[in-house]
């Protein structure tokens, strides 16, 4: 089953190939950072956040759901994780496995909730789904309200990585992160993700032909949920705090913005889009609160003169899969 427009191009051999070249470029561009001598906190951050993207774009670019909460998966997580690190004192490797499972949890319940809906009634459930998360931690005592969780031990992983160290704690993110990013490429081309693609650009046709449609979305959720909260529980020991940003809707805003800017449906769109917003919110900090007007306008242009994002418009012209 085949669903293409006019700005997809078909998943052929030849396809994957050149995402993967262009996948084994990136790794290594990536590993290279701590030796060029780039501030290792801004990749580690931009990492994170493009796994957030990466996971949301999974929803909203090949399964045609936008989502307005994704942020409650990574705050989730990071809250979880926060506290088994702090609190219970667990290793590292513990600290994000709870966090992944309590995404995954979390992703299970909202995504029975909110799948059966359609369109912006999808959307306003998750945001208020969000919302509703956000006043609950703002008030529960594990999360210690406005303070958040903060001095977060970042200890040694599998007992002999010692995450203290950036170097050490830079590759431990680029692999979660890589590993994420490839458990991505492979459910996109797979015949699930076949199938997605073809919910989203005609779902009748696609109930027609006998799929269940309702659960191969909520599947999707799921799965977009858990990555999300793989990439909250990462960020903890990069920011080595969990706060309440993370979970307001405007974290969910930004990951939205990423998605867009760098190229909706690409696999290597959000990436880019990840680093392009968190490159902007750590240079351009001296204007303060006009950062949000100039990524407003920025927005804006993006959407103007590139309709299909970066990655999306060097995909058309090349006539490439990226």
């Amino acid at each position: 089953m085949t669903a293409l427009t006019d700005d997809t191009l078909p998943v052929t051999p030849r396809a994957v190939r050149d995402e993967m070249i262009v996948f084994v470029v990136m790794a290594l561009l990536l590993a290279s950072v701590p030796f060029t001598g780039v501030y290792p906190f801004f990749v580690m951050q931009a990492l994170c956040f493009a796994l957030l993207a990466c996971a949301f774009n999974l929803l909203i670019g090949y399964g045609g759901l936008l989502s307005f909460g994704h942020a409650m998966f990574m705050g989730t997580a990071g809250y979880c994780s926060a506290h088994a690190l702090k609190v219970w004192a667990l290793p590292p490797e513990l600290g994000i496995l709870i966090g992944i499972a309590a995404a995954f949890v979390l992703s299970l319940i909202t995504g029975y909730i909110s799948i059966r809906r359609q369109g912006i009634y999808f959307s306003m459930i998750t945001l208020a789904l969000s919302q509703l998360l956000y006043f609950i931690y703002l008030q529960a005592p594990f999360t210690h309200g406005e303070d958040g969780i903060q001095g977060i031990p970042q200890g040694r992983m599998f007992g002999v990585l010692d995450l203290s160290k950036p170097t050490i704690l830079y590759y431990v993110v680029l692999a979660g992160f890589l590993a994420g990013f490839l458990l991505i490429f492979r459910i996109i081309n797979s015949p699930f993700g076949e199938v997605l693609k073809a919910i989203r650009e005609n779902e009748p046709r696609a109930i027609s032909l006998g799929y269940r449609t309702d659960q191969y979305k909520f599947l999707a959720f799921v799965l977009s949920g858990t990555l999300a909260g793989f990439a909250g529980a990462l960020k903890v020991f990069v920011a080595q705090n969990a706060s309440l940003t993370d979970v307001h809707w405007s974290m969910s805003g930004e990951v939205v913005l990423m998605t867009l800017v760098g190229g909706l449906g690409t696999v290597f769109g959000p990436v880019v889009g990840a680093f392009v917003i968190i490159a902007m919110q750590q240079y351009l900090a001296g204007f303060g609160q006009w950062v949000t007007v100039i990524q407003g306008s920025i927005f804006v242009i993006c959407v103007l003169t590139f309709r299909r994002g970066v990655i999306g418009e060097i995909a058309h012209y090349f006539r490439r899969s990226l």
